[in-house]
């Protein structure tokens, strides 16, 4: 009965993320500062909850993975709701200490999209490595490499995305969903903080890892080694077709 215990304990926390991100979409849905842009924004937010409660009964995360996924949904919200780069840190932090946040690191535009570009990363990386663990029964060197290759060439989708969307709608709502603020290099710099991100999670998570893992060299050793030693390309081809007479 354990086990069952625990998948319960499991869907009884998601059940209460799900519950408090649902509070959190509302009360940023109100009043949004560009309803067109918020609207957009949250487009792939509502295929991407809409595929975790499909899937969660047959695939269960941690609590840990759904923990990091509720945190950058919340911090997405924000930029939904004020536009990324319009987000008011700045004014917040100076009523809160009476200097900007830009002034005390030395930034000359607002960052919340470079944050949260690099937030993706760090907190999107380990949920994708759990897939890979338990769907693709990835091990050792790849079950770290390619969370990494996912969070990469998803960002550099998005950055597609954000052009295609821009291109499409133009305008004021275009400029507000890109969010270049007059940076040439804005994708770039979005998809760099992102692979940092992703670096830095999938670093820890080795680091836990080889610290408490007791096969962790022989596992990180297997996953290297070569299991198919006959070429395939046009060889594998040959082989199928003289299966099939």
């Amino acid at each position: 009965m354990a086990a069952p215990n625990r998948l319960a304990a499991h869907h009884r926390y998601l059940g209460i993320l799900a519950a408090l991100f649902a509070v959190v979409w509302v009360a940023l849905a109100i009043a949004p500062w560009h309803r067109a842009d918020w609207a957009l924004e949250n487009a792939l937010v509502v295929v991407f909850v809409v595929a975790v409660a499909v899937t969660y009964r047959k695939l269960t995360l941690s609590r840990v993975s759904y923990t990091l996924i509720f945190l950058f949904l919340c911090l997405h919200e924000v930029g939904a709701h004020y536009t990324y780069a319009e987000v008011p840190y700045d004014q917040w932090w100076q009523s809160l200490t009476g200097s900007t946040f830009n002034s005390l690191v030395g930034w000359e535009r607002n960052n919340f999209d470079r944050v949260i570009h690099f937030s993706y990363g760090l907190l999107l990386a380990y949920p994708i490595r759990e897939v890979f663990w338990r769907v693709v029964q990835a091990r050792g060197f790849w079950c770290y490499f390619l969370p990494l290759d996912i969070t990469m060439s998803t960002s550099m989708m998005f950055e597609l995305f954000e052009w295609a969307a821009a291109e499409i709608f133009g305008g004021d709502l275009g400029q507000a969903y890109l969010g270049t603020q007059g940076d040439v290099w804005d994708a770039h710099k979005d998809m760099a903080l992102a692979s940092a991100g992703a670096l830095l999670a999938m670093l820890i998570t080795y680091g836990i890892n080889r610290a408490l893992q007791r096969d962790f060299q022989q596992e990180w050793a297997e996953s290297l080694r070569v299991k198919e030693a006959r070429p395939l390309g046009e060889d594998e081809i040959a082989r199928m077709w003289n299966d099939r007479q």
